[in-house]
């Protein structure tokens, strides 16, 4: 064999083997970034639920870390208070648009699960409830379903 048919030869074993590698690679690449990117959104959506929390411990007369109302609120009260299940609801929504799929990977299971579980704690509550049919107004109709579907669950289960 001489040098031509050699680099003929090794052309052929690069177009055999290192095509299909090159594919997988990038296959496996563009996996690797969908799931970077999914827990990137995550994070930041904790992130925005931390400050939520943040603003609810800023409001603590408010009441809003116990499950059970504790007296009668007054009108500013009452508004804070509304302005608070506005952002978590507009929260919950993000989340539902940016993290639930009708037919999700393990992954993606695991993430909106802690959302879900959120989802439930909030609309345990009797007063957050009683506030969603005018926070839903507009929203999208999937995490409406959603959410309705909760706080029915919620509301059945309670004590």
């Amino acid at each position: 064999m001489d040098g031509m048919q050699w680099l003929e030869a090794l052309s052929y074993l690069v177009t055999i083997v290192g095509l299909p590698l090159a594919i997988g690679v990038f296959i496996y690449d563009r996996r690797r970034d969908q799931q970077n990117d999914e827990e990137e959104i995550f994070l930041r959506l904790s992130d925005e639920y931390a400050d939520f929390m943040r603003l609810v411990i800023d409001n603590a007369d408010l009441h809003l870390l116990s499950p059970a109302t504790k007296g009668e609120l007054s009108e500013d009260q009452l508004e804070r208070k509304h302005a608070l299940f506005a952002i978590l609801v507009s929260l919950f929504e993000r989340a539902y648009v940016l993290v639930y799929e009708d037919d999700m990977s393990r992954q993606q299971q695991r993430l909106w699960q802690s959302w879900a579980d959120y989802m439930h704690e909030w609309c345990a509550r009797e007063d957050f409830r009683a506030a969603l049919p005018a926070l839903l107004h507009g929203e999208d109709p999937g995490f409406v379903a959603t959410i309705r579907r909760i706080a029915s669950e919620a509301n059945t289960a309670r004590p």
